[in-house]
Parts: structure tokens; C-alpha cells; sequence
């Protein structure tokens, strides 16, 4: 669906009800909470594996810390750690990842049975701290400096995590009665694999619609892309570059870089071709987008290129997808354009490039009024942060709730195309009470009041 002004624009906002009154008052008057709750979500090590069988840091303390907290509101609590065949054959993960010391949470607030239930969830995995020494404080040990809260995490996304926990908990004393169920979900690897939320999905977390409390600045994102990663390796002849060489049918070298050049210009004629195909293009996403990176190791600087690898990060929109909503087609796509072009160079037609694809994630969109847009542009715009239904450009969680039957925004504190993964990475204390305000608000008139 075409987004309209209506879905872009600025919501208006309206009188908030008593009791609505009284949930925004409580948590700002609590706001040093939730701070705190930040500042404890950031001292937990989580940083996110490089590799599948690195050993987890601290992600078992932090799940089980939020645990014991949501149990303690009132929350019926699984904290479990998936199998690896609980995600088996997906094309997102790699296969046999496990996850020990790495469990998922999901808590349960139930409502009186009667209305819609509403899913909260974040990742508590972030990247690296490095280089640690340019960090003007110690990035697991959080500080407010003039207002603004700096630590790994803060912005992507423990400063999320904390303003949607801090939402379910002042509900619960505030002993707010829901129609439906409210749903709080933690998982982990969103910054590796995306594995933490496939797990969740099999494991049968699911409700009405998703707020994953990403950095969105108060934007509610709709859409986001998926990806592909594919390696082309692309062969030569080894030979001397010294000396003259014959013609390569009479045994000469061949130099891999040039004919690397062929399937590079033959991708970029794909992308190309890509941005005229406007029945592909979501309203609120850039068009399809490859990065290329060269690749070679080991390689003698007095001999012709024996070999060289191409590695491209591929971003497609929902319209690519195929109906799963992963990139089948971008990836028969690209081996054709590659076949294509190989075949015109004698060389290539005989020496076929070897394309091989990374583990790849889904793009997702939702319409622009499926009923939890409309409900959080309100609520943000009630405690006076309006914003827009939009795109997200890099990908989230949200995509898989999404394609498991949870139809699934994105919408949090922070700005995280600016600050997430930075040095100093930080979000404002202001933003996190927002946040968390507006996250009160929508799950309160989603789910409606028992």
C-alpha cells in the first residue's frame, strides 16, 4: 500500500484520559528508574559473536536479570535456550549454531482475555566497544553527562529495552487491567545472525502486532530490506609478472584481477537496471543497493593474480522478496547476470566464477495502516514526540515477528542511524522517558482497557 499524507505527516495529538494522565505523570516522576534500569542493562558484557562458536559473555546474568524483575511485576516468565534444531534450515543462521549461555526470555503480563495482545522486543546483544581506549568513559560502566546517557547499548538498543521493561512494569503498579496480553520479549545475536528472534518465532512468541523498541528517533518504521552476502571467487593463472607471457590457451598466466572486472561491471549494469524496476520500490526505503568489497590473501606482489574474490552486501526491498519474503530471486538474479557476462569472455566461459552465499536475512513490510501504525504515531505524538510511519534502511528483528505472524513496527529512544555503534554511543534521559511513556500508551489502547 501507497503511503499517503496522512501516514507521513506529523499525528495529532489529542487529550490523553485520566488514567492515561496518570501513566505518562508516573513515569516521569520515576524517570531516575529507568535511568537506573539503563545503566544496569549497559554493565552486562553482551557484546555480540564474531564467530559461531565464540563463548557467551554476559547474556544469561542480564536475561536472568530481567527475568526475576518482570517476575517480580507481576509477569508469568520462560526464560529457555533454544536447540540448534530449533532453527534448523533457515536461511538466516548457519547451521548447528547453538546457543548455550545465550537463553531468550519471553514474560507475560495476561490481560482479561478479551482484547488484542501486544508484543515488546529488543536484542540485548551490541557490537564491540573497540577501539575501547577512545571511549571518554568506560562503555560498560554508563554515566549521564548533560542529560544524555553514554555506555555500549544506550542507543541500540538496552536504552529500548529498558523504556519498553519500564512501560510493562509501571502498568503493572499502576495496576493497570489490559483486554489483551502485553508481551515482553528479550533475545539475543540480532547484531550476528538474527538467530535470538527465529528462535523466539519457533519457540511460538507471537501476538496481534510488535513494537521492537529499536533507536527509530520517534519514527515508526514499517519496511525494512533484507540482504544477502554473496562471495565470488573468481580464477586466474599464476605466472610471472616479469616475464612475458603467452597466450593463455598456450599455457600463459591469466591476471584474476581483470577478469574480476567483468562480473564487477556486470553487477553494476544489475543494480542499475535494479533502480528502473519501479514496480520493486517501497515508498519509504532507498532502492536496492549492492557494496563490493575485494578480498585477497597470501598473494605474491611479483606474480599475476592467481585468484580473487568479490564480496557483495546486497539490501533488497519487499517488493525483490520472494512470498516468504526472502531473496530467492535476487539470488537466481545475480547468478544469471554472472553466467551472462562470464560467457562472453572465452576464459570466464571455461573458468566459471564460484559464487558462494552467506546466511541471509528476510526483508519485511507492513502496511502503513495496519492497526498498531496508526496507535503509535498517537501515543509518540501525545507525549510530544510526533513523528512518521517510514522505512527502516537497515534491518531489524521486526522481520522475522513479522514473517512468523506477528505483524511488527519498530519505534524507540535514541537516533540510531547517527549514534548506534559509535564511540561514545549515548541516547538522552529525556528520550528514554518518552519512549517509555509512548510504549505505555500504545500498549494500553491496543490492548484496550479491561
Amino acid at each position: 500500500m501507497a503511503l499517503t499524507p496522512a501516514h507521513v505527516s506529523e499525528a495529532h495529538s489529542r487529550d490523553l484520559t485520566e488514567n492515561e494522565r496518570h501513566i505518562v505523570d508516573e513515569i516521569a516522576r520515576r524517570r531516575d528508574e529507568l535511568v537506573a534500569l539503563t545503566i544496569d542493562l549497559i554493565g552486562f558484557d553482551t557484546t555480540a559473536r564474531e564467530h559461531d562458536d565464540d563463548p557467551p559473555r554476559d547474556e544469561s546474568a542480564l536475561q536472568k536479570y530481567l527475568a526475576a524483575r518482570l517476575r517480580a511485576a507481576g509477569a508469568e516468565t520462560d526464560l529457555w535456550e533454544p536447540a540448534p534444531e530449533d532453527i534448523a534450515g533457515s536461511p538466516m543462521t548457519p547451521t548447528g549454531l547453538r546457543f548455550d549461555g545465550r537463553p531468550q526470555l519471553v514474560a507475560r503480563f495476561p490481560g482479561a482475555g478479551s482484547g488484542r495482545s501486544l508484543l515488546f522486543n529488543g536484542h540485548i546483544d551490541v557490537v564491540t566497544v573497540e577501539p575501547r581506549e577512545r571511549w571518554t568513559s568506560d562503555p560498560f560502566r554508563a554515566e549521564v553527562r548533560a542529560g544524555k546517557l553514554y555506555g555500549r547499548g544506550a542507543c541500540d538498543m538496552k536504552g529500548g529495552i529498558a523504556s519498553m521493561v519500564f512501560a510493562a512494569e509501571i502498568l503493572a503498579s499502576l495496576g493497570v487491567r489490559r483486554a489483551g496480553d502485553l508481551i515482553v520479549c528479550t533475545v539475543t545475536d540480532e547484531e550476528s545472525t538474527g538467530a535470538g528472534a527465529l528462535a523466539a518465532v519457533a519457540h511460538g512468541v507471537r501476538a496481534d502486532a510488535g513494537i521492537v523498541t529499536e533507536s527509530t528517533d520517534f519514527e515508526v518504521k514499517i519496511a525494512c530490506r533484507g540482504s544477502l552476502i554473496p562471495t565470488i571467487t573468481v580464477l586466474g593463472r599464476p605466472g610471472h609478472a616479469g616475464c612475458p607471457q603467452p597466450h593463455w590457451r598456450a599455457g600463459g598466466a591469466v591476471n584474476a584481477i581483470d577478469k574480476a572486472s567483468v562480473v564487477a561491471n556486470a553487477l553494476r549494469r544489475l543494480e542499475s537496471d535494479w533502480r528502473q524496476r519501479t514496480e520493486h520500490h517501497h515508498p519509504s526505503l532507498w532502492l536496492g543497493l549492492m557494496v563490493r568489497f575485494l578480498i585477497w590473501v597470501g598473494e605474491c606482489i611479483s606474480s599475476t593474480p592467481p585468484s580473487r574474490r568479490l564480496v557483495y552486501h546486497i539490501a533488497y526491498p519487499p517488493g525483490q522478496a520472494d512470498a516468504d519474503g526472502w531473496g530467492r530471486h535476487v539470488r537466481e538474479e545475480v547468478a544469471d547476470w554472472v553466467m551472462r557476462a562470464t560467457q562472453a569472455d572465452p576464459w570466464l566461459a571455461e573458468t566459471p566464477p564460484i559464487i558462494e552465499w552467506a546466511p541471509e536475512v528476510p526483508a519485511a513490510a507492513v502496511a502503513p495502516d495496519e492497526p498498531i501504525v496508526p496507535i503509535m504515531l498517537a501515543a509518540s505524538a501525545d507525549v510530544g514526540r510526533p513523528g512518521r510511519a517510514w522505512g527502516m534502511d537497515g534491518w531489524y528483528d521486526g522481520a522475522t515477528f513479522t514473517l512468523g505472524g506477528t505483524p511488527s513496527i519498530a519505534f524507540g529512544p535514541g537516533n540510531g542511524s547517527k549514534v548506534a555503534h559509535i564511540v561514545d554511543e549515548y541516547t538522552s534521559v529525556d528520550d528514554l522517558v518518552a519512549a517509555a511513556q509512548a510504549l505505555a500508551l500504545a500498549a494500553v489502547r491496543f490492548c484496550g482497557e479491561a
